[in-house]
């Protein structure tokens, strides 16, 4: 018997003793600490490779003799990618194993990743980065599922919180070592150093076993249990179709808010306001930092209060900072709104993970983890075009203000959510 069999097996005599829903606190083990660490390094990794490609385009583009077209379409490539793979690899995970399946996708997005940088012309470059982005797309959804039933009930929106701060500082990564590594290494040396998470995935996949809540589905199964479509146990029934728009509508508005600040942000502080370059980028840094502080506050409330009302309050924030932040002319005033915009903007992430997993069964979390959140990635896609075209009719400052009222939209959806917080996972003990 391993160590982490050993202190799963105790935690599971805690639970039966103290109820997970009984307000008493819960212990995280060892295995919950390594299960979200992995998770986590794998989203960073998310966040590290869709943000290289926007430094390494010029440099592509110029040492490939790629035309400006070529160059947008890698980045739609590789998105297009990400939303394949999240439709495939969560119900692989479901069938196979969370930890398994995750080894297996970082491993393809690591690999593909460091081919990239061999790469001597466009149609290299864009099977590689489908590939690739088949491979990311996949992280998201069985790292939170993976981190969901690894830590204890109470816990849950910590742990997923965590996982949810790992694509931000995969995107500070990015932004820090991009420019001093193209000028080292060019441009290829930013996919390689993409190799790196395949060491992370093997010492993972050495290091962990599979969650007790997916030993168990499997159990049953195996025992003769019918396995279900994890697809259809999405629209199970009229409240779980409710449930399922809801999280949708959620997924999107977070995403469409995400990109639609963050690709437009810069030019926003160089046109609009007036700041140079560099200043430009230190201000984009504090709404990323403001951002990482908004997942982990957030993890901390929603463990708390619940995760209606954690939503709630942070999608009002939402609403408010951006329509505040589009009226803001002082620069230093600009600094300290972003970092306010982003923290509640972006602050939710960490709740995703763990609302989808405490309203899908063991067998479909996964699934539903990578589907609903993809579908939202997908929609959020439009949100740098759709920024344009209301920036070209009415100005930035007004796009920012149309990115504010999506959040009432926000607000209305978390109806159609049930209120599981700090609800035990079915086949669950810790």
């Amino acid at each position: 018997m391993t160590e982490d069999d050993e202190q799963r097996m105790r935690a599971a005599e805690e639970v039966s003793a103290v109820g997970a829903e009984d307000g008493q606190p819960q212990e995280v083990t060892p295995y919950g600490k390594k299960a979200v660490f992995g998770a986590t390094v794998g989203y960073a990794m998310d966040g590290y490779d869709l943000q290289i490609l926007g430094f390494a385009l010029p440099a592509i583009t110029a040492s490939l003799g790629l035309t400006d077209t070529e160059g947008g379409l890698l980045a739609t490539i590789t998105l297009i990618g990400t939303v394949t793979g999240a439709m495939f690899f969560g119900a692989l995970a479901d069938r196979f194993g969370r930890v398994r399946v995750l080894t297996y996708s970082i491993l393809l997005f690591a690999i593909f990743t460091g081919l990239t940088a061999l790469s001597q012309g466009f149609v290299e470059l864009a099977v590689f980065r489908f590939i690739a982005g088949m491979g990311i797309g996949g992280e998201f959804g069985i790292g939170m599922a993976l981190a969901a039933e690894a830590f204890p009930a109470l816990k849950r929106a910590r742990a997923t919180s965590w996982v949810g701060v790992g694509f931000q500082l995969g995107v500070l990564l990015a932004a820090l070592i991009s420019a001093p590594v193209i000028a080292w290494w060019g441009w290829q040396g930013l996919f390689v150093i993409g190799v790196f998470p395949a060491l992370v995935a093997i010492a993972l996949r050495m290091r962990l076993e599979e969650p007790e809540a997916f030993v168990r589905s499997r159990a049953r199964v195996e025992a003769g249990e019918k396995q279900e479509n994890p697809y259809r146990l999405l629209v199970a029934d009229a409240r779980t179709i409710r449930t399922s728009l809801g999280i949708v509508i959620i997924c999107s508005v977070q995403n469409f808010g995400y990109y639609g600040i963050l690709t437009w942000l810069p030019t926003y502080l160089t046109k609009q306001l007036g700041l140079s370059t560099t200043n430009s980028g230190l201000w984009t840094a504090a709404t990323v930092i403001g951002m990482i502080s908004g997942i982990m506050i957030f993890g901390q409330l929603a463990d708390r209060i619940g995760r209606r009302r954690s939503f709630w309050i942070f999608q009002a924030g939402a609403f408010i900072s951006l329509f505040a932040y589009s009226q803001l002319t002082s620069p230093m005033a600009v600094l300290i709104g972003g970092a306010v915009m982003g923290v509640f903007a972006n602050g939710m992430l960490g709740g995703y993970g763990a609302i989808i997993a405490e309203n899908y069964p063991t067998a479909a979390r996964a699934t539903a983890q990578n589907v609903l959140f993809g579908i939202g990635r997908g929609v959020g896609g439009f949100a740098p075009l759709v920024v344009a075209l209301v920036a070209g009719w009415q100005g930035f400052g007004a796009a920012l203000g149309f990115l504010a009222l999506i959040y009432i939209v926000d607000m209305v959806a978390m109806l159609l959510i049930p209120e599981r917080g700090g609800k035990r996972l079915d086949g669950a003990v810790a």
